[in-house]
């Protein structure tokens, strides 16, 4: 890729043919014989500008300034095909696998995990555990409905039916959770300090199913 890039430096004028048989002789070296994503990506990249170079419209191409603005576009290109296929895979197996992950645990240990992570300075995943810690709880008391793979936005719909004074803090929890885990937002200090709050006032609140009240403590 780099002695392509070189190559439309050089003020000479490049034909379909040439451009075409330095696409393949860069191809054939040794490192594309197991393709990554980004030597796929530079593939392809090397198609599109042979294809660009392929078109009579195309007549400039042999300036430097329209070469610079050629390796831009596929500088960019490159950027923004990784950027987003590496966050969907990050995002994509998170969402996989729900609010827990694949290991259960009690809402108890749940709560040890993100009190151990917070006193560690390790902020987000101490969220995730903290918000954790109130799935497990409000499944183990039969407020919400133990569902694998549910979301935290989920989580907090169903809560807040049952808990409507609380409803609100549900949904600002799942939305922290959900910064943190999905939006590659850092974790707080405050932010842990506004789940485990909320945990502490989930434990003592009690359902009001079909009551237009507040939860009350137990």
């Amino acid at each position: 890729m780099v002695s392509l890039l070189i190559s439309l430096l050089d003020p000479v004028d490049i034909g379909r043919g040439e451009a075409r048989r330095a696409a393949i002789q860069e191809l054939l070296k040794s490192e594309y014989a197991k393709e990554s994503l980004v030597d796929r990506v530079t593939r392809t990249v090397n198609q599109f500008l042979d294809d660009l170079l392929d078109q009579a419209s195309v007549g400039v191409a042999g300036s430097v300034v329209a070469r610079a603005i050629l390796i831009a576009i596929v500088i960019a290109m490159i950027v923004a095909v990784v950027m987003i296929a590496l966050r969907a895979t990050r995002g994509g197996t998170a969402r996989q696998t729900g609010i827990f992950g694949e290991h259960r645990r009690t809402a108890s240990e749940h709560r040890e995990a993100a009190e151990r992570l917070a006193a560690e300075g390790r902020w987000a995943e101490a969220i995730r555990e903290r918000l954790r810690a109130v799935a497990r709880d409000l499944e183990d008391r039969v407020i919400v409905d133990s569902t694998p793979g549910r979301t935290a936005g989920e989580l907090a719909a169903e809560a807040g039916r049952a808990l409507p004074g609380l409803a609100a803090e549900l949904t600002t929890a799942a939305r922290v959770f959900d910064d943190v885990t999905y939006g590659e937002v850092p974790g707080t200090a405050e932010a842990y300090g506004t789940l485990r709050d909320l945990d502490e006032r989930l434990r003592t609140a009690r359902p009001t199913f079909g009551q237009d009240t507040k939860a009350v403590p137990s």
